[in-house]
């Protein structure tokens, strides 16, 4: 090994440790927070490692607050609009890919930089006029506002890399265009649609504001019922970190199990400056 690539691994080992240290730290402290009694969590100096456990956070979390159903909510909402996502944007992101349509890959960059609030005002309204606020309808339609973009993003930039030859080979054997997308292209777009599947899933299952203004009780979903855990007279940080564990944890092992798809999507997809 050459001097210079030492360097080179000893500066890119550097910067990672830097990026990803502290949310390492924020999770462990988390962590500790869940698994302590709360005179644990006043106590100065902090105590990291409790000399007991205490688990009764989450059984306190999995109890009250109706977290099963909030789950159940989150779990829709997103699995909904990740899936509309994606039924709409794969397709719109090979068409663009093929025509070209940079100016309109940058309008629809445009509506996904655009505050999600700007767009929340008038869905309100369109809401309350058609009836559907307390339900689980406005949640998801909003959503997309959110989603949709980020899956057409993805998959313009990675089908601009994808070779055109077999594309070509099949139109020549007398595939339709449509038969090309669905057996040539798709199969190759797999990690690509990966990348937009867990980065849909993301932003739909972490969305706040949507939840606290369109949700009703019965509808809200997991991040507005960890804020619903804060109260004025008494904060209970066991209980809190226990929640926001939960809630973070179905996105960290989905991402874990995809991190190879991810990886090699990201990956590809920047091979052009898509």
């Amino acid at each position: 090994m050459t001097l210079r690539r030492f360097f080179d691994r000893l500066g890119l080992a550097v910067a990672l440790f830097v990026i990803v240290s502290p949310a390492v730290l924020f999770f462990l402290w988390m962590l500790s927070l869940s698994i302590k009694f709360e005179i644990d969590n006043a106590s100065y100096p902090p105590v990291f490692i409790p000399s007991q456990f205490n688990w009764g956070n989450y059984a306190a979390v999995l109890a009250s607050n109706r977290f099963t159903t909030y789950f159940l909510n989150s779990l829709i909402v997103t699995g909904a609009a990740t899936f509309f996502a994606l039924f709409v944007g794969v397709p719109a992101g090979y068409g663009l890919a093929r025509m070209r349509a940079h100016k309109a890959a940058v309008v629809i960059l445009i509506a996904r930089i655009t505050p999600g609030l700007s767009y929340l005002i008038p869905l309100f309204l369109l809401f309350q006029w058609l009836d559907l606020l307390g339900t689980l309808w406005p949640q998801i339609i909003i959503h997309l506002v959110v989603t949709v973009p980020i899956v057409i993003w993805i998959m313009i930039g990675y089908f601009e890399t994808t070779p055109m030859e077999l594309e070509e080979s099949a139109m020549i054997d007398g595939a339709t265009r449509w038969q090309v997308f669905r057996y040539v292209a798709l199969p190759i777009a797999r990690p690509g649609i990966a990348v937009a599947f867990i980065l849909s899933v993301i932003f739909s299952w972490n969305n706040f504001v949507f939840g606290i203004v369109l949700a009703g009780r019965e509808t809200r979903t997991l991040p507005v019922a960890v804020y619903n855990m804060i109260s004025f007279d008494q904060l209970s940080w066991g209980p809190l970190a226990a929640a926001a564990l939960l809630v973070t944890l179905p996105v960290l092992v989905l991402t874990v199990f995809a991190q190879r798809q991810i990886v090699a999507g990201l990956t590809a997809g920047a091979v052009k400056g898509g």
